[in-house]
């Protein structure tokens, strides 16, 4: 790549915040005419890096080139007039606006606002680069793939040609990922520079020209896509060898633990989540679902754990000998007092798993705290777990009495995680485990749900990589628009007839 100018340098790249080095002495190179996959770790440094590119943040030391020419990137605004902008994994979009009105929302142009002309140049980037949206189409009717779909729009519109997409396949089902690389490839192709951070290896491999790996903030080398592996490639992230099987057992002697029949679930306000859902989760089994973000996954594990109003239906745990014990209309504290021990890893880790404000070990004394009588809080025994979760998930941090709010996504994630798994459950829940986690952290979660399923435990896993359910699962129950749309086994199921059936009811409905 020497042979021509990269449209982006940067050189020694620094960055801190307060003792936690995020980049150290950076070099990276950015081509137009490629898609670099920006690879690492969970704290590796590649969101705070592109971050940097992208304006939010600036940089303590180095310098940054553009064409040639270095410059000072102090804000979005900045990032934008040398042509860079940034798809964030969480969209900023306005539900009650237009695809139109969202995308010139914040532009400062001569004269009155056109949104005609703006939507017939909308729909002229589409037409360039094969994207399906409406322009007067409403935010709150549209699926994830078509608000991610405006995102990319809204950057290209004000005229990015250096593109930086974090996680942009984390919610979508392989047909709106095919499409999307159609687009990402059409887009490399018309000259753009296109940057991925992503943590899922088969996409590195299929869509990037190149990666460039990041470890402990500093970085280690790139190369071509071509020239390497998923295995090499995570060798590199972790800075040791790394085993990337997904163990299956079989179940052993697998008895009903949880059965759900004819459940119906309502939002606040009034909205049907779970319509007259009906299935059996297996002690000593893992039970994956399956389906696109926002049809009822989250309302499903809740109902199960108690923390959500259920219309109708029924929600029965199965002991060993037969006997059944109704949980509808229990809630946490009921089902515990039961002798029914259910773990849950909710999907809003800081706003219902963990309590952000709080270190680590009161966070896992918030599981224990009503076990002992004593007037006094036992501290030892969370002080205990927290110290075994850190050093069993790697947690990276300063010790066990930093606040929680001061760790990263994917450590906050293992802490949960490792925390709901050491209270010895019977029933698992977990939603979206393993979500912002590094290959190398992802695969530790996986060995620990198969521990889980070993001992008899019946999990219930709600996952968004469906190359990973269909290697974890032993069945997959498939939600469409909160409907079932069909159970299958894990073993045999194929990859694209699952994503169909994440769409294929009710035509668009499904997306809603």
């Amino acid at each position: 790549m020497d042979n021509k100018t990269a449209a982006v340098k940067m050189r020694n790249i620094t960055k801190t915040f307060g003792s936690v080095v995020a980049n150290d002495k950076v070099w990276l190179d950015i081509y137009r005419g490629e898609i670099l996959a920006l690879l690492g770790e969970n704290g590796s440094g590649k969101t705070t890096l592109m971050n940097m590119l992208s304006g939010i943040y600036f940089p303590d030391e180095g310098e940054i080139s553009i064409d040639g020419k270095e410059v000072v990137i102090r804000s979005p605004k900045d990032a934008y007039d040398l042509g860079i902008g940034m798809v964030h994994q969480h969209f900023k979009l306005v539900d009650v606006l237009t695809a139109t009105e969202n995308v010139v929302l914040g532009l400062k142009e001569k004269g009155k606002l056109d949104l005609k002309a703006a939507a017939a140049k909308i729909r002229a980037i589409c037409d360039q680069y094969g994207f399906e949206v409406d322009p007067d189409q409403k935010i709150y009717d549209m699926s994830v793939s078509q608000k991610q779909t405006v995102e990319i729009i809204k950057v290209l519109y004000r005229g990015a040609d250096i593109l930086i997409l974090d996680e942009p396949t984390a919610v979508l089902t392989p047909q709106e990922t095919d499409k999307l690389f159609a687009v990402l490839r059409n887009m490399r192709d018309d000259g753009k520079a296109i940057v991925i951070i992503t943590h899922k290896m088969h996409e590195v491999e299929e869509l990037s020209d190149r990666v460039a790996i990041l470890r402990h903030g500093q970085f280690i080398g790139d190369m071509p896509t071509k020239s390497t592996n998923a295995q090499e490639m995570t060798n590199m992230m972790v800075g040791h060898s790394v085993t990337l099987n997904i163990e299956r057992p079989e179940p052993v002697d697998p008895k009903p633990r949880i059965e759900v029949k004819n459940l119906t679930v309502r939002s606040v306000d009034g909205v049907l989540k779970l319509d007259d859902i009906s299935f059996t989760a297996n002690s000593g089994e893992i039970l994956g679902i399956a389906g696109i973000s926002g049809c009822g996954q989250k309302e499903l594990l809740e109902a199960i754990a108690g923390l959500q109003p259920v219309e109708s239906g029924s929600i029965c745990y199965v002991e060993d000998n037969g006997e059944r014990e109704e949980l509808l209309g229990k809630d946490p504290l009921h089902i515990a007092e039961m002798g029914v021990a259910l773990s849950f890893v909710p999907e809003d880790r800081l706003g219902m798993g963990l309590v952000a404000n709080m270190d680590l070990a009161d966070n896992m004394m918030l599981r224990s705290f009503r076990r002992g009588h004593s007037f006094f809080t036992d501290r030892k025994s969370p002080r205990k777990l927290a110290e075994s979760v850190v050093k069993e998930l790697d947690v990276n941090t300063p010790g066990i009495s930093t606040q929680v709010r001061k760790l990263s996504g994917g450590n906050v994630q293992k802490v949960l995680v490792g925390r709901e798994i050491s209270s010895a459950p019977t029933v698992l829940l977990t939603a979206y485990a393993v979500r912002g986690l590094d290959i190398n952290s992802s695969y530790t979660i996986y060995d620990l749900i198969n521990r889980q399923k070993a001992a008899g435990v019946a999990v219930i896993y709600v996952g968004e990589d469906l190359d990973v359910l269909l290697e974890l699962a032993d069945r997959i129950l498939v939600l469409c628009g909160g409907k079932v749309s069909g159970i299958v086994e894990g073993r045999g199921a194929q990859k694209r007839d699952v994503g169909m059936m994440m769409t294929r009811l009710g035509g668009n409905k499904a997306d809603e």
